[in-house]
């Protein structure tokens, strides 16, 4: 799941997991076997972080990994394999290539793509090989269920906040790309990450991963 202007650094999409639920650990998604890396060095920070502190050390030059700031239990438990596919099995999803700027988009049913297009693959692969989903949410149908989402509590003065929710298998990700500030949680997975405007980054999905960006804007 990372880097900045600077220095590049990857960033895998896994770090501090969530707290307890009662169903399955990991939602009936498919664990994977891509290693994590033994070392980050991007700082972290806890519900102590005051939005003063967030403003003058994180909001406008680097990123952090945020733990505990939220309770999103609610939004995950709708969020398992099982009750997804209850709920938007026949709803269609818009797919897009991992390279930079997403340039192929296909229209499949969630349903299908859960069941025969969401596998791992060798992290080698080309991003332009790889179709996902991520984003390009329909808000008429998927909007019920972000109803229950928590953001961050942190926000850069005058931007607001717009979700982008997705799906993708082990071994998938984006090469290092930009674009503006906000927040990245995996709701099954490991992290929140706040990242700002411009912050050169790629992502790595080590497992199954279900998540949810907050794009400021």
């Amino acid at each position: 799941m990372a880097a900045r202007l600077l220095p590049l650094l990857l960033l895998p999409l896994g770090w501090v997991r969530p707290g307890a639920c009662t169903d399955p650990p990991d939602g009936g998604w498919l664990a994977g076997t891509v290693p994590e890396e033994p070392r980050c060095t991007v700082e972290r920070a806890d519900a102590s972080l005051t939005y003063s502190l967030f403003l003058q050390r994180f909001a406008f030059s680097r990123p952090v990994i945020l733990g505990g700031v939220t309770d999103n239990s609610a939004f995950r438990a709708l969020c398992t394999r099982e009750k997804l596919l209850a709920a938007f099995g026949p709803s269609p999803v818009r797919l897009s290539t991992a390279n930079t700027y997403s340039y192929r988009k296909v229209d499949v049913p969630f349903q299908e793509y859960v069941e025969h297009l969401l596998k791992p693959q060798d992290p080698a692969r080309l991003g332009s090989d790889t179709l996902y989903f991520f984003g390009d949410n329909n808000f008429t149908e998927w909007g019920p269920l972000f109803q229950h989402y928590v953001p961050p509590p942190f926000r850069i003065p005058g931007t607001s906040p717009a979700y982008s929710f997705g799906i993708a298998g082990s071994g998938s990700g984006v090469p290092f790309h930009w674009h503006g500030p906000g927040f990245s949680e995996v709701i099954f997975g490991r992290k929140v990450l706040y990242f700002p405007d411009r912050w050169w980054h790629a992502t790595l999905n080590l497992d199954t991963s279900v998540f949810i960006s907050t794009f400021l804007g």
